[in-house]
Formats: C-alpha cells, structure tokens, sequence
C-alpha cells in the first residue's frame, strides 16, 4: 500500500466532499459504507474500483476526476 498516495488521494476526496457541501454520513449506501468512507478520507484503507465509481457517482463526478490529484 501506497501510503503517500492514499493520502493525497484521501485529501483530494474529502476536498471533493466539502466543495459539494457533503457529509460522510451522506455516503451510507448499500454500494459504499459511512464506515468505508470514512477510511477513504483517513488514508487507511486500499479500496476498490467499484468504490472509485461508488464515490464519483455521490460526488456527481467522473472516477478519472477522482484519480486527478497532485
């Protein structure tokens, strides 16, 4: 695991979340846990492209959009 980039990613996700004025509760679905999330945004967990696209769909973004950090 990349930690580095899980944090950058992490830190890109949660700025997404707060620019659409979101919370992590506003995650909580059957295709993606608050919990989940909530280790998304914590950089503690690798997570999956069915979470990618699970995330980008909430945000109303593409996945790529996501993945565009630096």
């Amino acid at each position: 695991m990349d930690k580095e980039y899980l944090q950058k990613f992490a830190k890109h996700v949660k700025s997404l979340r707060k620019a659409k004025k979101l919370t992590q509760d506003d995650f909580d679905s059957p295709r993606i846990s608050r919990s989940m999330y909530s280790h998304v945004e914590l950089a503690t967990s690798d997570i999956t492209l069915s979470k990618v696209k699970a995330i980008a769909d909430r945000l109303g973004v593409h996945p790529k959009d996501l993945l565009d950090f630096d």
